[in-house]
């Protein structure tokens, strides 16, 4: 049998959240379901991620949701979302105040419809799904978060703060910092040490819907001690910073989890080049570890789904620049021999489907496509697509034949931003 054939027949249709009961019998014994996006701006990918996250949640009492974006910005959200006093009740408001640019990636239609129905949910419950940031962007917010928490509750640590915010001061922009560091060899690591020493909390899971406020800071802190070394490996080239990247959303995964107690369940949002293992494509050859590697490397006792996601054609948000306007682009027709390619045979022009990928149509190296921030759609083929083994890179996969681009709630994103790294402005 042809692997056109394999794959029609290991297809499922998808019309409606009670067709991806599949994926759900799969994730029943998982302590972890890491469910990705093979572009940051599609409709589809968000919806249908949140479908599932849904039923997880409600039906397999999942804890909270964890994604790919800054702690501080998503702390925020998880106190909307699980009611705590002086928050706004529309999480929409929240995400409209993302300020990190690419602002299109939470503040959208598609998360904030999720999140109203999270605040909804939480509503009834006693410990409520919380919503919480893998990302390590934020060092300024971070390192203010935690200024005013030690200023507040442990005034014996603000000196060690301080000094590390000073050694940061003459750098606005984190990419100076990088910058900086190749010509001088003196850091802010030693400062960012000292702070980090001192905020080890005993943590106390009675204020758990909010999170303890400790908690809280000791992750600000974790945040802007990644982004040293982020920022530090990135001036280094090649995949050291995103290796750092990757390994701190794992360890502030691994930190949520304790927090959240033993019978903790996490569900993860990342794009699939964070999800999908990347033992299974060509990251592995040149030294590059992701979240889904690692999470399967330190918790296959527990239970591991990874999930992935992809499109024959379409819509997309994206930009042509780093920091530059948003807009709408077409996502041309998938490369011939790809992953979407074989899956747009496969399925019913225009169909949404799912595919467990345990047959042999799924075991040969194929071309993958992920479309970052960043997107020049006439360039595509020469790019953008990841060598990959499917069914070793994810345990079930979501292909949305035709698909359109994602809804942002700010019709012009500001000209600022930070530089990401390879592969794709993941």
């Amino acid at each position: 049998m042809d692997a056109v054939a394999e794959a029609r027949r290991a297809a499922r249709s998808l019309r409606g959240p009670r067709d991806l009961d599949e994926i759900l019998a799969r994730a029943s014994q998982a302590r972890y379901v890491l469910i990705g996006e093979a572009s940051h701006g599609t409709s589809e990918f968000y919806s249908w991620r949140a479908e599932l996250t849904r039923r997880l949640l409600e039906e397999q009492e999942f804890s909270f949701v964890a994604v790919e974006g800054d702690w501080p910005d998503c702390h925020r959200l998880h106190r909307c979302v699980t009611g705590q006093p002086g928050t706004t009740d529309d999480p929409a408001a929240v995400l409209r105040d993302f300020e990190r640019w690419p602002r299109w990636m939470w503040a959208n239609e598609e998360v904030a419809r999720f999140a109203r129905w999270l605040r909804g949910f939480n509503a009834a419950r006693t410990r409520p799904a919380g919503f919480h940031g893998l990302d390590v962007y934020s060092l300024w917010d971070s390192l203010h978060a935690v200024l005013d928490y030690l200023r507040t509750h442990e005034p014996g640590g603000v000196d060690a703060a301080l000094a590390a915010f000073r050694c940061f001061e003459p750098y606005s922009d984190p990419q100076d910092y990088a910058f900086a560091t190749r010509v001088v060899p003196v850091t802010c690591e030693r400062d960012v040490v000292r702070m980090l020493a001192g905020l080890r909390p005993a943590f106390d899971e009675d204020s758990l819907p909010g999170l303890d406020e400790s908690f809280v800071a000791w992750q600000n802190a974790e945040v802007v001690a990644g982004a040293e070394r982020y920022y530090r490996e990135m001036m280094r080239g090649g995949g050291r910073s995103w290796n750092v990247r990757d390994h701190h959303m794992a360890d502030t995964l691994d930190r949520l989890m304790a927090a959240y107690g033993p019978e903790a369940k996490a569900v993860v949002w990342a794009h699939n080049t964070h999800v999908g293992d990347a033992r299974a494509t060509d990251m592995a050859a040149v030294g590059m570890v992701n979240l889904g590697q690692l999470v399967r490397e330190r918790h296959t006792d527990d239970g591991v789904v990874l999930i992935g996601f992809s499109t024959h054609r379409g819509s997309v948000v994206a930009s042509d620049f780093w920091g530059g306007p948003v807009r709408r682009m077409p996502v041309p027709e998938a490369r011939d021999g790809s992953v979407e390619d074989l899956l747009h045979h496969a399925v019913p022009d225009g169909d949404a489907a799912f595919v467990l990928p345990d047959d042999s149509w799924a075991s040969q190296v194929r071309g993958h496509r992920a479309i970052g921030v960043l997107y020049h759609p006439h360039k595509e083929r020469a790019g953008n697509y990841v060598p990959t083994i499917l069914g070793q890179r994810y345990d079930a996969f979501i292909h949305c034949d035709h698909s359109g681009a994602l809804h942002p709630l700010h019709r012009i994103e500001p000209a600022e931003g930070e530089l990401e790294t390879y592969p794709f402005a993941e």
